[in-house]
């Protein structure tokens, strides 16, 4: 495995109030290798958004550190992408546009991207789309948009805050395929949160698999399947193991109950 890009050492989160604190994160240590895919799985408000906000930068954390490349985090950090549920495009901005949105957000100027930004909505099946208009495109080419939009700048890691949840069955199965393809083409450390067992298994090389509010690793599983992954490998036993033992931490847990 390479050396440690992503570093997570005792890190927590308190929302304090004035009427009471709510605590979202015990201490979390985890290292992230170079070129690695994790996920995250867990239930609804266990800290995995929190997680990757204080990555990013985003939210300050109520004790312990992060650190990216041996260097903390201690406000925003730009040399990552950002990918979120929702494709939160301008509605009145096309594709290319949207894409270049993120040099403009740099103080450089577009015209110096749009070659980088045609190549990337090409990579995506996306050519001949780029002066379509938000509300013109699918929700699936949506997302293709905002994902050619974080790796604008070709940043080393990427977070992905339940990017496909809001997708269909079939167009999340295809937004799996294109990012495992675009992330072996790239081999960039990624950070992917998920509700999705199926998912987590499908894209990654370790899920990690965290408890109820507030929110603590209690397993990290190592997933050995072959890649490239066709779709075909979840139908395998190796692939349905990977799966069992993941529910088997949410049973113990009191997650899943089967009656």
């Amino acid at each position: 495995m390479s050396k440690s890009y992503v570093e997570y050492r005792g890190v927590t989160k308190t929302y304090r109030s004035e009427r009471a604190s709510l605590y979202a994160l015990e201490p979390v240590q985890l290292d992230i290798a170079e070129e690695e895919f994790i996920s995250i799985v867990g239930p609804s408000g266990c800290g995995k958004s929190t997680l990757l906000s204080i990555t990013a930068g985003l939210l300050a954390a109520s004790g312990g550190e992060v650190r990216i490349q041996g260097r903390r985090v201690e406000g925003p950090h730009t040399s990552l992408g950002i990918v979120f549920q929702r494709d939160v495009l301008l509605d009145w901005r096309d594709a290319l546009s949207n894409v270049l949105l993120q040099a403009e957000m740099r103080d450089e100027r577009a015209a110096d991207w749009e070659p980088r930004a045609r190549e990337l909505l090409g990579m995506v099946g996306l050519e001949g789309m780029e002066r379509k208009y938000p509300w013109e495109l699918s929700g699936g080419m949506r997302q293709r948009v905002a994902l050619c939009r974080a790796l604008l700048h070709d940043p080393p890691l990427l977070l992905m805050d339940e990017p496909f949840g809001a997708l269909d069955a079939l167009t999340r199965d295809q937004m799996n395929l294109e990012l495992q393809r675009m992330w072996s083409a790239h081999k960039k450390t990624v950070l992917f949160v998920t509700h999705s067992i199926s998912e987590a298994v499908f894209l990654s090389d370790r899920v990690v698999v965290m408890s109820p509010r507030p929110g603590r690793i209690v397993e990290t599983i190592d997933v050995a399947l072959e890649r490239p992954r066709r779709l075909a490998v979840r139908d395998t036993p190796e692939f349905v193991d990977y799966s069992r033992r993941i529910r088997a931490v949410f049973e113990r847990l009191g997650i899943l109950e089967e009656n």
